[in-house]
């Protein structure tokens, strides 16, 4: 099966230039989980030729409920590379590196972010997830970034605004007092995808056979999967942008 099947809708909604465009930019992902997993998909479904996706995250059984790649079958294995699979069934001539590392201070350095088009920031660590930003608006790189999706049910509420505009979000604020506190800024503005919707866990907070990590927030797919999709949207819609109106 040739690409031109795969993409024929959506070269009849956008065009033969768009579609063409789209094929030769380069996306970097960071976090495949229940974000970043969908943005890549969505990403190869609309004809994007060279993703680069990185988490060090194994499938545990609690992502299952939300994340692209993890299933019963699945557990156990790295993220990326199951994720990686899917992927190329999609689209097999896609250039696809799965890179099964996490992004911190230590190894900023070696993910070349300013060869890359668009930058999606899918992070959870709040201090990782600040070293991307300021990092990446410092390069010539798009970036489009996750705010928080746990604690959420109302996909009505999700929404697009800069940075320093979202409201209503903890994470936002955190990396707000983060920037603050540090006295570092990122050098640009960028867009977040976010929600004002803030719910209370009603559930046992405690992690199944886990007895180190942080008990987490509730989070649910409609909710994870739209914020993957809507960063994904925001991608293929800069790049349309680009393209000369007759």
């Amino acid at each position: 099966m040739d690409t031109l099947s795969i993409f024929h809708r959506s070269e009849l909604l956008i065009g033969n230039e768009a579609m063409k465009r789209i094929a030769h930019k380069r996306v970097i992902i960071f976090g495949v989980g229940g974000v970043g997993s969908w943005c890549a998909e969505s990403l190869i479904r609309s004809g994007i030729g060279e993703l680069t996706i990185v988490d060090c995250d194994r499938v545990c059984p609690t992502n299952i409920n939300r994340q692209l790649m993890a299933t019963t079958e699945t557990v156990g294995e790295p993220k990326v590379e199951v994720l990686l699979k899917r992927l190329l069934t999609i689209n097999p001539e896609a250039r696809i590196t799965a890179l099964q590392e996490r992004f911190s201070e230590d190894t900023a350095e070696t993910f070349s972010i300013d060869t890359y088009d668009y930058v999606i920031d899918a992070i959870d660590s709040l201090r990782d997830k600040a070293l991307l930003i300021e990092l990446t608006c410092r390069t010539q790189a798009r970036l489009f970034s996750s705010m928080g999706a746990a604690l959420k049910m109302d996909p009505t509420r999700i929404r697009i605004t800069e940075f320093w505009k979202v409201t209503g979000d903890p994470l936002a604020r955190a990396l707000r007092n983060h920037f603050k506190r540090h006295k570092r800024f990122p050098q640009r503005r960028f867009q977040c995808v976010f929600s004002d919707e803030l719910l209370h866990n009603q559930g046992d907070t405690k992690e199944p056979n886990s007895t180190n990590k942080p008990q987490p927030n509730g989070s649910i797919v409609h909710i994870t999967a739209t914020f993957g999709f809507m960063l994904a949207g925001l991608v293929i819609q800069d790049i349309i942008s680009e393209v000369p109106t007759s």
